[in-house]
């Protein structure tokens, strides 16, 4: 690479995943036993950080900080459902914390006032107050698919794959991407958010199967429901992820006029997690 101004541009987009990974583990410090340093380490907070750099390079510090935060939501939420909910009441319980902290309620659990305080700051946010129900609608897509997933790891009937493939919602990647649309003033009525969706859930189906090829091994041995335990293989995956991928891109491009923020992202989370996941994983202590 000898463009200086594309050396630049990456020397920036490092410096904002720097800041980004310390300002999120300082986040978590406030949080007593949310964020177990066993599963959550300084590269765990470093790396969600680089993502969204990578994602969003143009954008401030505190441009990152929804999109940030949204991540390591997600990644608490998940830890949560896959090692402390032990029955069907504590998965209820967990799901119904999550949505009375964000429907107003006093927070009662760590996640809770997390979620509560993710929700302060996209106040701040111009458009929140008419897309508010549509964030709320993504989180609770989210946990009820995150909810699905823990029964069909824990005995449930295994879905088709179909099936499986309909509830990545359970990745969080959509709802991360429309936090940080929100919060960064890229999507500001209902109908932007209508005109991504297709793209930004074709998005979210491959990043659900990249995750599973990478991490099958692990989750085999513990018996978490993938792509690879309802019967894929590793082929008829990396099919269907280029499938999507050729999808995505073709629903991407019909977007860029109007939102080419969104749209890059976008594009970057296809093509930036598929190089992420060929090396690492973002687990502390997780081999692949």
């Amino acid at each position: 690479m000898n463009d200086p101004d594309a050396l630049r541009i990456a020397g920036r987009t490092c410096a904002l995943a720097v800041a980004g990974g310390r300002e999120l583990e300082r986040c978590a410090a406030r949080y007593d036993g949310l964020f177990p340093r066993e599963s959550f380490d300084s590269g765990l907070y470093g790396s969600l950080a680089m993502a969204g750099a990578f994602g969003s390079p143009w954008a401030s510090v505190a441009g990152l900080r929804v999109v940030n935060r949204a991540s390591l939501l997600v990644f608490a939420v998940d830890r949560l459902f896959d090692e402390e909910a032990a029955s069907r009441d504590d998965v209820a319980a967990l799901t119904g914390t999550c949505l009375a902290a964000v429907a107003g309620s006093a927070p009662v659990s760590p996640v809770a006032r997390f979620l509560a305080d993710l929700r302060a700051e996209l106040t701040t946010a111009r458009a929140f107050a008419t897309l508010e129900a549509d964030w709320r609608d993504r989180l609770e897509r989210m946990l009820a698919a995150m909810a699905r997933e823990w029964e069909w790891s824990r005995g449930g009937n295994r879905p088709a794959r179909e099936e499986y493939l309909a509830n990545a919602d359970s990745s969080g990647a959509l709802f991360i991407a429309v936090s940080h649309w929100i919060y960064t003033g890229e999507v500001r009525t209902p109908g932007d958010l209508t005109r991504l969706r297709a793209a930004g859930e074709t998005v979210q189906r491959y990043l659900r199967l990249l995750n599973d090829l990478a991490t099958h091994r692990r989750e085999s041995a513990s018996g978490d429901v993938n792509a690879l335990t309802i019967g894929m293989t590793a082929d008829e995956v990396s099919v269907r992820m280029a499938e999507l991928s050729s999808e995505a891109a073709a629903l991407i491009q019909p977007v860029r006029g109007d939102h080419p923020r969104a749209a890059e992202y976008l594009w970057w989370q296809l093509h930036y997690s598929a190089g992420f996941y060929g090396l690492s994983d973002f687990w502390a202590s997780r081999e692949l």
